[in-house]
């Protein structure tokens, strides 16, 4: 392993005249107030793998006014933090993140919204060397933050909100927590849904499978969980497509919402069908039908009323135009 070494950042010297790895003291300015220690860590190391930040911080070489601290402790303006020398992988061991870019949907100091493609990650982990944030910095190196306001789930397509200043990002996970705005997703179900308009509220509680696998199931020790679900057309009593609102944000709310109702999302690996999964799959569908396609949030930072809009994916609607001209044959009912 090689050691990394690292400059103070309120510095200019070039690092290859550092013939030493160097702990840094850096103050924490008033554009980081908030931030938790873990994210303050990964925009000051970049490169540095977060196993490796995480294992600095559980030993107490990562240190915040002299005292052991924990990743999710919030720092305040004016804190010291102390953050060792971190070690990089062996040359050729990991490959650097490649940028990317996605739709923008909306942009202005504080705020970038991008249409989020299926089958990316939003960010690394989990087995995943890295997902749409770590992109996003590659692609915009002079960027001084970007950090996510909220997540999809790796199959969801959509509206994904990225912070540009740390005021905003604050003030999104305030709105986050506090359930406000309006976010609506389109999914595309097994089945004739039958309501109108139905209020599901089934509390949610995460578990692993044997395999170490997350997943989430309807259960009453869980946490409570509001979805409000609108039909918007229905495909022959095989399939219906629905508008879910989420007026709570628990992790995969709208798959185990949907399952419980014995109505699941086409595509869905998780809580759906498998056999219907291969089938459509074979007939052009080749992903989970759910798409964050509207979010309507007042402007973080100026209020404005924002009404934020993500297409339906290409596959998506040439899937429901198969639908509606009889193409696709029906692949069996829950």
């Amino acid at each position: 392993m090689l050691l990394f070494p690292m400059r103070k950042i309120d510095t200019s010297s070039d690092p290859k005249e550092t013939s030493a790895p160097q702990v840094r003291q850096v103050v924490v300015d008033t554009e980081s107030e908030g931030q938790r220690l873990d994210n303050f860590l990964l925009r000051l190391s970049k490169g540095v793998p977060k196993s490796h930040l995480y294992k600095a911080i559980r030993d107490g070489q990562v240190r915040v006014n002299k005292g052991r601290c924990r990743a999710d402790t919030r720092l305040q303006v004016g804190d010291q933090v102390r953050i060792p020398p971190l070690r990089l992988p062996d040359p050729g061991a990991r490959r650097p993140v490649p940028p990317a870019s996605f739709p923008v949907l909306y942009e202005d100091p504080h705020l970038l919204v991008i249409d989020k493609p299926a089958g990316v990650a939003v960010h690394g982990g989990s087995g995943v060397s890295f997902g749409v944030i770590e992109q996003l910095r590659a692609a915009r190196p002079d960027e001084r933050l970007l950090e996510l306001a909220h997540r999809l789930d790796r199959e969801t397509s959509g509206v994904l909100m990225i912070a540009r200043s740390r005021k905003a990002l604050l003030a999104l996970h305030e709105m986050m927590r506090n359930s406000q705005g309006h976010k609506h997703y389109l999914a595309l179900v097994v089945g004739d849904w039958v309501n109108d308009r139905q209020h599901i509220r089934l509390p949610l509680l995460k578990y692993l499978t044997p395999s170490g696998e997350r997943r989430v199931r309807v259960d009453a020790q869980g946490k409570a969980a509001h979805t409000i679900i609108s039909l918007k057309h229905r495909y022959g009593g095989a399939y219906s497509l629905v508008d879910a609102e989420l007026r709570t944000g628990r992790t995969h709310q709208i798959r185990v919402h949907l399952a419980a109702q014995g109505h699941p999302i086409v595509g869905d690996e998780k809580y759906g069908i498998e056999s219907i999964r291969t089938a459509l799959f074979a007939q052009g569908l080749r992903r989970m039908f759910l798409h964050a396609h509207r979010l309507e949030i007042p402007h973080p930072i100026t209020a404005e009323p924002l009404r934020l809009e993500a297409p339906l994916p290409a596959m998506c609607q040439a899937f429901l135009d198969s639908l509606s001209q009889g193409y696709v044959r029906s692949a069996g009912k829950p």
